[in-house]
């Protein structure tokens, strides 16, 4: 059943007003709620506008945001202020107007009797179940300031890979459209002009001509907008098969399986899958309920599923460096590094140490891939510009040589 939003009045034990917002199934079980509580009902009414706002799409907050809340968050309970307390202030201080609203609706139900962690679990398309997972064991374990610590830590150098990665692509993506945006405008502009100039001159065009005008004929024409439209429906097609759990898991096989960029996705894979197990074993999370959140956020469908393996292996008694070894998904440096971790009994800290060490890995193969998309790049733009310009003066060329 769905959730409803009731904004309610009551009256505590010391005869004070408290105000605030509750979600329930239904009128009576908030009702039931407030009163189990030892509150005193003034007033009960249905949030007709929180409902409205529940249907939505996404989430505009960001990861930044969420590190920044994060390390605020424990600065201010390592000064001994209250939950509610420090929820009141952050609620006013994000950059970000709907986690402004979410933190304040969260202090609202910690207010009104709910764990940290409940109220977060709420906003699921903003804290992310390791947020969450991590918050409820520092509840239980009196140590919510290091926790979020360590979250605004584990985001902050997840952000770092995400940068990482996409300043590197950001230039080979610009120089691809560069090259798209010449090569419409040649077709559309540039040869349509020479084209015009070829008729009048006469003969028999050359065939690197030829083929050239027929490409320019066909985009400015219907089969230009049969190709568009058949790219688009080829596009949204892929991405809805690769939304189904079996098409990600074929795509992410096939993205490991690449050429040079098979080894990069892996990589970014384990470092993740490292770095989110570490955070929540070090925070003191079930090994069990961690590599349950850990498949869910290693962004490959092969490394899930494989972990999903190693925890139902884990569950009938084993280590976790044997099931990972079978997978064959795992590399034997990083089964060695985890089973010397169990051994020791620092796997938090083994864990963090090879997620360390991916990361370099990360950084270093993304500048390779860089490096190498680079020069291609230039080389393929050099050879399409200049050989339509070529193709264009051919007929030119061959006037000249008749003439002479």
């Amino acid at each position: 059943m769905a959730t409803l939003t009731f904004k309610y009045s009551v009256r505590d034990k010391t005869g004070k007003v408290i105000s605030g917002k509750l979600e329930g199934e239904s009128r009576e079980a908030v009702s039931n709620k407030l009163r189990s509580m030892g509150y005193i009902i003034l007033n009960l009414s249905e949030d007709r506008l929180a409902a409205l706002n529940k249907i939505q799409f996404g989430t505009t907050v960001k990861a930044k945001d969420i590190t920044i809340f994060s390390r605020q968050f424990a600065t201010m309970i390592n000064a001994g202020l209250s939950l509610t307390k420090c929820l009141n202030i952050l609620a006013g201080q994000s950059e970000s107007k709907e986690l402004r609203e979410i933190i304040g609706q969260v202090g609202r139900d910690v207010e009104a009797g709910q764990s940290l962690s409940e109220a977060l679990a709420k906003h699921s398309k903003v804290f992310p179940p390791i947020f969450i997972n991590m918050v409820k064991a520092g509840e239980t374990g009196g140590v919510l300031d290091e926790v979020l610590n360590r979250l605004a830590d584990h985001f902050e150098s997840e952000n770092a890979l995400k940068g990482k990665i996409k300043s590197a692509m950001t230039y080979p993506i610009a120089m691809l459209g560069l090259v798209l945006v010449i090569l419409a405008a040649m077709m559309v502009f540039v040869v349509p002009t020479f084209q015009k100039m070829f008729s009048d001159m006469g003969g028999e065009l050359p065939l690197p001509t030829q083929i050239l005008v027929n490409i320019s004929e066909g985009v400015r024409g219907l089969p230009g907008l049969i190709f568009v439209v058949t790219v688009v429906v080829v596009i949204f097609a892929f991405k809805r098969w690769v939304a189904t759990e079996s098409g990600r898991y074929i795509w992410d096989g096939i993205k490991l399986r690449m050429p040079a960029v098979g080894t990069l996705v892996r990589k970014i894979a384990l470092a993740r899958f490292t770095r989110t197990f570490g955070t929540l074993v070090s925070a003191g999370v079930p090994i069990l309920s961690a590599l349950d959140i850990v498949g869910d956020t290693a962004g490959n469908e092969v490394v899930a599923r494989a972990v999903k393996k190693v925890r139902s292996a884990i569950k009938e008694g084993e280590t976790i460096a044997k099931p990972l070894g079978e997978s064959n998904v795992f590399p034997s440096m990083l089964v060695q590094m985890i089973a010397v971790g169990e051994e020791t009994g620092a796997l938090d800290t083994m864990l963090n140490k090879i997620a360390d060490f991916y990361d370099e890995e990360v950084a270093a193969g993304v500048d390779g891939l860089t490096s190498l998309i680079e020069p291609m790049m230039m080389a393929t733009l050099g050879v399409v510009v200049g050989g339509m310009v070529i193709a264009l003066y051919m007929p030119m060329f061959q006037m000249i040589t008749l003439v002479n």
